[in-house]
């Protein structure tokens, strides 16, 4: 890749990352089973994709001769199984931290009050997108400057728009997780699979931990 391009890269990853943002911050803004969440949260997931695809075709598959047969798909999903088991342990113990109970109260809010179908939908539509910039159009924007810290960086700081510590810690902690998925199978499918296997159970899963007690009177 020559200099000329990858700056161009990196211009169209930046125009992205903003627009995304921008509409990240919005949409979770508004009130749970609105209309306006439903498109503002899809919106931000073509944000993503068409800016991930726009940067420059991600490497979906892996990239190792030796990368046949299920390895690629099971492992993966047994990965973000295995991260859903130890969010949802977390989760056990944040209950009884204010900060994040309160964190983890409000964001699931979403899915208690709203579709079932249609916050999953946006769930994974939004999980798949976030690896086609992230793991995708950023990790290889980055160049030779440290992907796995640059993509993760970049993650962290989009989440930052939601104003919501939890969703940030999550993030940085996942963020890494699928980076160095990235690193070492050499793709984009391996971070989305496991993407999308912790986000169905966490969306499945976590919100009846986290209920908010009915306001007193009427």
């Amino acid at each position: 890749m020559t200099v000329g391009t990858l700056r161009h890269r990196r211009r169209r990853v930046a125009a992205a990352g903003v627009a995304g943002v921008g509409l990240l911050g919005l949409s979770l803004s508004t009130e749970p089973d609105s209309v306006e969440f439903y498109a503002l949260t899809l919106g931000v997931a073509s944000v993503w994709t068409l800016g991930g695809l726009s940067s420059g075709a991600p490497h979906f598959r892996p990239q190792s001769e030796d990368s046949g047969g299920l390895g690629p798909v099971i492992v993966p999903v047994l990965v973000g199984a295995g991260a859903f088991a130890a969010f949802y342990g977390g989760a056990l113990v944040a209950r009884g931290v204010p900060v994040l109970n309160e964190a983890i109260t409000s964001i699931l809010q979403y899915a208690h009050e709203g579709s079932n179908r249609l916050v999953m939908l946006t769930a994974l539509a939004n999980g798949a997108a976030e690896e086609v910039f992230f793991r995708g159009a950023l990790y290889a924007a980055a160049g030779t400057c440290n992907p796995v810290v640059v993509s993760t960086a970049g993650y962290v700081l989009a989440t930052t728009a939601t104003k919501n510590s939890a969703l940030v810690l999550a993030s940085a902690v996942m963020g890494t997780l699928f980076a160095w998925e990235r690193r070492i199978s050499g793709g984009v499918q391996a971070p989305m699979l496991t993407h999308l296997t912790w986000s169905a159970l966490m969306v499945r899963y976590l919100p009846p931990l986290f209920r908010r007690a009915p306001a007193e009177g009427g």
